[in-house]
């Protein structure tokens, strides 16, 4: 049932919409003038019904004042620019009087319909934004928090942005965060791996070519660097580009221009870089594969991820969440993790980090459907546990919560509080706040 404001002047017509949509289940409340209208709190509905002209003013007024509540707008004085002006305005949809009563039934579930998928997906994205403030990048450990945090202050300035960690550890993932949340989110996002394209041709891919520059070169082309003017260029492993490439990017950093294999002339080049590697650009510039210069030039801003072996407290919100989604892209029922995949998952060693979970999980997926996940599905089947590097493993509950409460409930006579922190990933204040919403005391407290 939803909550219906009728504005309309005439008695005889607001009479009939009360009856035909309380017939149809809704609470209706009627409003004769603009001004009762007002009274009424239109915000407190579900949708709004207005007769264009009212006594006091036009019923458009309301769209406004509504703060987010679909208006339908009616009118006897129908006319395809009282229409379009309307809609303009922000009018939810538009009907003409008189008017069919199945017509305006289907409207109206049509608008509530689509009211109530908007706020569930509102309450989604801030519940998302909430537990994960940069999408696609998950993890409650202190680690990923102070990246996030080194995110949310990077990103609204045009600062350069060098993103270290191993390979699978998302840094393309930051790079993406950077650009939607920076200055230049409108503009194009353009990511190269330098490491994928030939040495012959990295020159011309990035800065461009001038025609005849070199054998085929038949017309000017213009690099991914000026394709990613106004916008945000991420240059992934850039410890692979060769020392000639490095000099021209120096150029854009330093100038914000670029000049074309060949050309003589130099174009603008406004744009936001944020480079990646793995390799230790320090260790590389000391030895002169890697210009100091442009190593100072990119790490204005540093954002270091540590692999998935140090986070282990991340690992089972990882696999939660990558599960959930690779479930919905493959059609499957969200899956679920025996005891013994929990344990597998917790203490594999994850050479291939994120990714290598990503894939764990997808192959599982593929090749099982109702039963809950084992290790031999995830490929974890010869994992053995390291002593000391995280929790025991799950026997019963296989549910995040229920494991959290085991290994606290089991440890917490033998560890202190910062060890059992340190056992889970988390800080100690994370461990409180848990404790506190799962209800388990500390030994010797009443909670």
């Amino acid at each position: 049932m939803a909550r219906i404001l009728v504005v309309e002047d005439e008695a005889v017509v607001r009479s009939e919409l009360r009856r035909l949509l309380e017939r149809s289940g809704h609470a209706v409340v009627e409003a004769g003038t603009l001004a009762a209208a007002r009274e009424a709190h239109p915000t407190a509905f579900d949708l709004i019904i207005s007769d264009l002209r009212l006594p006091g003013g036009q019923g458009t007024e309301l769209i406004s004042e509504a703060e987010g509540v679909p208006v339908l707008i009616m009118t006897s004085y129908a006319s395809v620019r009282s229409a379009v002006e309307a809609m303009k305005i922000g009018a939810a949809d538009y009907l003409s009087k008189p008017f069919d009563p199945d017509e305006l039934l289907l409207v109206v579930d049509k608008l509530l319909s689509q009211a109530r998928l908007e706020r569930r997906h509102a309450a989604l994205q801030a519940e998302s934004e909430r537990r994960h403030p940069v999408h696609g990048l998950v993890g409650s450990s202190e680690v990923m928090k102070a990246v996030f945090e080194r995110i949310a202050r990077a990103a609204p300035t045009d600062a350069t942005v060098l993103v270290l960690g191993e390979s699978g550890t998302g840094k393309e993932l930051v790079a993406r965060a950077l650009h939607a949340q920076g200055l230049r989110r409108e503009g194009a996002f353009i990511a190269v791996n330098c490491a994928a394209i030939p040495e012959a041709l990295i020159e011309s891919e990035l800065f461009g070519s001038a025609r005849g520059a070199f054998t085929g070169a038949h017309a000017d082309r213009a690099g991914l660097v000026e394709a990613a003017h106004g916008g945000t260029l991420f240059l992934d492993e850039i410890g692979e580009l060769p020392l000639a490439a490095q000099s021209r990017l120096l150029r854009v950093l330093q100038d914000g221009e670029v000049r074309r294999v060949g050309a003589t002339g130099t174009r603008r080049a406004d744009v936001r870089l944020v480079a990646a590697t793995h390799r230790d650009l320090k260790k590389m510039s000391e030895l002169g594969t890697f210009r100091s210069d442009l190593y100072y030039r990119l790490r204005v801003v540093e954002v270091r991820l540590a692999p998935l072996r140090d986070r282990a407290g991340d690992v089972l919100e990882l696999a939660t969440v990558l599960g959930a989604r690779l479930a919905k892209k493959l059609g499957k029922p969200e899956p679920r993790f025996s005891p013994e995949a929990l344990a597998a998952l917790t203490h594999h060693h994850w050479p291939g980090n994120v990714r290598e979970l990503e894939n764990a999980l997808e192959r599982a997926l593929i090749l099982n459907d109702e039963l809950p996940l084992t290790p031999e599905l995830l490929g974890l089947d010869d994992t053995t546990p390291t002593p000391a590097a995280s929790p025991p493993a799950p026997t019963e509950d296989a549910s995040l919560e229920g494991y959290f409460r085991r290994f606290v409930e089991e440890q917490q006579g033998l560890l202190s509080e910062t060890e059992l922190a340190r056992r889970l990933g988390i800080s100690r204040k994370t461990l409180w706040e848990r404790r506190l919403r799962f209800g388990i005391p500390r030994p010797g407290r009443s909670g």
